[in-house]
């Protein structure tokens, strides 16, 4: 089938580090142009985002740091990409509330004039959702052939979930499924845990998705401006989101799962720390501070009070022979027997001139 074009249309898709616009940047986008006769245009450019790309961006897409390297910069390629789409209407899938919005970013950052005005944006994911409803009356229809009778009544509904879901499995347990990876299995099967599995496929931490898990079972926000980042580090670099979340209208099992990574994450850090406050002690100091100080306190009471028992002994210095000769003998050194180098000293001395 020819589309009846006026003017070209642009097919585009943009590979990246991420999902937050307004910081995250485009590692890879190629241009389908379609023309009014027919015939189209291919163009594809790397490029090098000026930041390291997460690992969780290239196991999607399998464009690795090294990849694109030595890749130009977007504000390098910024006028040859716009040039190529010309005037062209866009058309992508998810491209009005993604790709569009990120491809001005760049442009914008860049200082690339782009207009978008008077173009024609096609969304094909939007046609999709709005031809292929989402809601339990359409699931109800397309699976089971049926019309749900007393509709949005408890029982009713509940019992339209349990008929689409047996309905499910019988439809597709063989059917071969592919993942974002290319990895392809048969997850529809007549298994609940299984089910499980392929029910949550973006491993949600809190039921609200505000928190997801990666593949390495860690967890990283799902929402703004720390998307897609490890909730360990934010809390590293910020803390103060913590108490912001905590404080605000976020649902109760979101905040006690944020509890619970904050509770371990400062666990974690006071743990780091310890070590590096412990400072080694002495062999001959192991008492605890407490016992420290009372061991001081009586080698300090020993020295100050001596005991009822001991001696008193005086420690003014003698100024003069008196005294001299009034210190106390020392108890504790026994009187020297009589020599005859004593007594011809005693003699020596009294002897008169």
């Amino acid at each position: 089938m020819k589309l009846n074009l006026k003017r070209p249309l642009a097919f585009f898709d943009l590979e990246t580090t991420g999902t937050n616009i307004g910081i995250d940047r485009i590692v890879e986008i190629s241009v389908i142009k379609l023309l009014p006769d027919g015939n189209e245009e291919v163009q594809t450019w790397r490029i090098n985002p000026g930041m390291p790309i997460p690992l969780e961006s290239s196991l999607v897409h399998g464009i690795y740091d090294e990849h694109v390297e030595n890749e130009p910069a977007f504000k390098a390629l910024g006028i040859a990409i716009a040039e190529f789409i010309g005037e062209s209407d866009l058309a992508g899938y998810n491209s009005n509330k993604f790709d569009i919005p990120m491809l001005m970013e760049e442009f914008l950052r860049a200082g690339v004039l782009f207009n978008l005005e008077n173009r024609h944006f096609v969304d094909v994911q939007n046609i999709f959702h709005q031809m292929e409803q989402r809601t339990l009356k359409a699931a109800y229809q397309f699976y089971c052939n049926k019309q749900i009778i007393n509709a949005h009544s408890a029982e009713a509904d509940t019992r339209a979930t349990m008929e689409v879901l047996l309905a499910q499995i019988a439809k597709y347990e063989g059917a071969e499924f592919e993942d974002k990876k290319g990895n392809r299995s048969k997850p529809i099967v007549n298994d609940i845990g299984a089910l499980h599995k392929f029910t949550n496929l973006n491993s949600p931490v809190d039921f609200a998705g505000r928190m997801v898990y990666n593949e390495q079972g860690e967890e990283l926000f799902n929402f703004g401006k720390h998307k897609g980042k490890r909730v360990e580090d934010v809390f590293n670099m910020e803390p103060s989101y913590y108490s912001w979340m905590m404080q605000g209208d976020f649902p109760l099992y979101t905040k006690r799962k944020l509890e619970e990574i904050y509770s371990r994450w400062n666990a974690k850090r006071i743990a780091e720390r310890q070590p590096k406050s412990a400072q080694p002690k002495p062999a001959d100091s192991q008492a605890k501070p407490e016992q420290s100080k009372a061991i001081g306190n009586t080698q300090k009471t020993a020295v100050q009070r001596p005991a009822e028992n001991q001696p008193k002994k005086e420690f003014h210095k003698p100024d003069s022979r008196n005294d001299q000769q009034k210190q106390p003998f020392k108890k504790d050194e026994p009187a020297k027997p009589v020599n005859e180098d004593m007594l011809k000293m005693l003699s020596d001395k009294f002897k008169k001139g």
